[in-house]
């Protein structure tokens, strides 16, 4: 199910600032070789993060799902000066083709890659973080952001990705455990008295959610 219509799409697009040479770059290795290029953020969806980035001007970034490395260097685009960006994949065969991406956007100094299960690792992350954003495995969405809810400050951001997971949540048809975790999830998120929060269409759909 298309969340925007195909048109449309390809009007935002038109009238969003274009990707960068290496952003672009990304895009087209993905396509081209990896098994599911759609986990790829992507050029509207990648510029609303670097807006949101260079909005909230953050000092430390924390990223569940690292996948090719693309949103992370948007992420970093508004990143303060000493800041860091500290990105959790799965999948330690990505390290190099990742490191190479992140060397030729200038944001190698600011990203730190960890490889390894989110769950084990994110509990030993001793910083308190500006913008949370979560994009693995749909599973674990809800224990990834209680872990991180008392991470961020007041004020603070904690971006989820995937949450209209491709319309499945409003038919009644899908039961499978992905779609009832994210249904769960945005549940969970919407009756959270902790926070504010805000659901896009942007893409897959983008939870914007601001800690109190």
């Amino acid at each position: 199910m298309m969340i925007v219509p195909e048109e449309i799409e390809k009007y935002i697009e038109q009238h969003t600032t274009e990707e960068s040479d290496v952003l672009q770059k990304i895009n087209r290795h993905t396509h081209l070789r990896m098994l599911k290029p759609n986990m790829l953020s992507g050029h509207v969806q990648g510029r609303a993060l670097a807006m949101l980035s260079k909005l909230i001007h953050p000092k430390y970034i924390l990223e569940i799902g690292t996948y090719t490395g693309y949103s992370a260097i948007c992420l970093a685009e508004g990143i303060q000066s000493g800041g860091k960006l500290i990105t959790i994949d799965r999948n330690e065969e990505l390290r190099e083709n990742n490191a190479g991406f992140f060397e030729q956007a200038g944001v190698s100094d600011v990203v730190e890659p960890l490889f390894g299960n989110a769950l084990t690792i994110i509990p030993q992350l001793n910083y308190t973080f500006d913008i949370v954003f979560i994009d693995a495995d749909k599973v674990n969405y809800l224990n990834y952001y209680e872990m991180v809810i008392d991470k961020v400050q007041p004020g603070s951001l904690i971006i989820a990705d995937n949450v209209l997971w491709k319309g499945k949540l409003i038919e009644p048809a899908h039961n499978d455990k992905d779609t009832k975790a994210i249904a769960e999830f945005n549940e969970h998120i919407q009756n959270d008295n902790r926070v504010e929060n805000i659901l896009l269409s942007i893409r897959d759909g983008l939870f914007l959610i601001r800690k109190l």
